[in-house]
């Protein structure tokens, strides 16, 4: 029991929200408030930083979620970028210094198709100064707005799609499908280049990140709400453990292969093995449709080893009801 004068100690939650963060915040002030919100301090993170000019999806991961962000950082991305054709800014947005500027009235959407080709796949490309990538510790954008300007090299990154989405001068809207780590404002600046015109970014929203997507987002505004509603209404936005994984195939165990996963050892699943595909991935559930572990196929002795194994309290709503022995 607590002490005289002390707090009770606040339940630790694990899974995931899908927050719509707002222009003009950084990832990290979303994520302060966030604690704040819900009072876990512990074991809470964002999944992609992002520049406080773009709004949109952050994930955000709760107690044993945090094991999960690989696999909300590394899934595809997509943004729908607005772009100023005929202006070239200092930090490639709205925000900079104009640096110089053209006419663009005679951009078409096949100019525009044939420019968007040589960013297609897999491309270098250098980050803007003002970005949330740290340098020495330090985020270039504050490094930026401080008149420093540091050497930055240039990475690879993968950009898979880009559809124009409109074009009505000097506003030009796409969306971009991408890999981690791409930097639409450069990707915005290059393209303004190619076209001879030059172009900056006026808007910049995240709308899926992995299995997050725009649609089922909720602000922090919301979150105050629910709060204020109940002590535990935050509770309501938050996904569980699973809920990133949900893209893979699932299976329920019996008692003796969840004593084998909870002990991290390995499990054979008979007939199953003929089903699955080289090194793939299932996630796994006992009786009781308890999230146990992510497992993965190992053919070389037809078994399958325990990649992660978790502690869930509560069963889970994408649990399946066929049980293997």
């Amino acid at each position: 029991m607590p002490g005289p004068g002390s707090k009770a100690q606040q339940p630790v939650y694990a899974g995931f929200i899908n927050l719509n963060k707002a222009v003009e915040m950084t990832s990290m002030d979303a994520l302060r408030r966030i604690k704040r919100i819900t009072g876990q301090r512990q074991k809470v993170g964002h999944g992609g930083t992002m520049d406080p000019l773009a709004h949109g999806v952050l994930p955000i991961c709760f107690g044993q979620g945090t094991r999960l962000m690989d696999y909300v950082i590394e899934g595809s991305k997509i943004y729908r970028m607005e772009v100023t054709l005929g202006i070239t800014t200092t930090t490639y947005d709205a925000e900079g210094e104009v640096v110089k500027t053209a006419e663009a009235s005679g951009v078409t959407r096949e100019h525009v198709q044939d420019a968007l080709k040589p960013f297609l796949g897999s491309i270098q490309q250098l980050p803007p100064m003002y970005s949330a990538i740290k340098v020495q510790g330090q985020r270039l954008y504050k490094l930026a707005r401080a008149g420093v300007e540091v050497e930055r090299q240039a990475r690879t990154v993968e950009i898979y799609d880009v559809q124009i989405l409109e074009l009505a001068h000097p506003r030009l809207v796409l969306e971009v499908q991408c890999g981690r780590g791409a930097y639409m404002r450069s990707l915005a600046h290059d393209l303004g280049e190619a076209l001879g015109c030059g172009g900056y970014v006026t808007d910049l929203a995240r709308v899926q990140c992995g299995n997050f997507h725009l649609d089922d987002a909720v602000t922090l505004e919301q979150l105050e709400q629910a709060q204020a509603e109940s002590p535990t209404g935050w509770l309501r936005y938050l996904h569980p453990l699973d809920w990133v994984l949900r893209g893979l195939n699932s299976i329920t165990v019996g008692k003796a292969a969840e004593q084998c996963l909870r002990h991290g050892q390995s499990i054979n699943l008979g007939r199953l093995a003929q089903e699955a595909g080289y090194l793939e991935r299932f996630r796994v559930y006992n009786s009781e449709g308890l999230f146990l572990a992510l497992v993965r196929f190992d053919r070389s002795n037809n078994s399958w080893q325990p990649l992660k194994v978790f502690s869930a309290t509560a069963p889970s709503p994408l649990a399946p009801a066929t049980v293997r022995p």
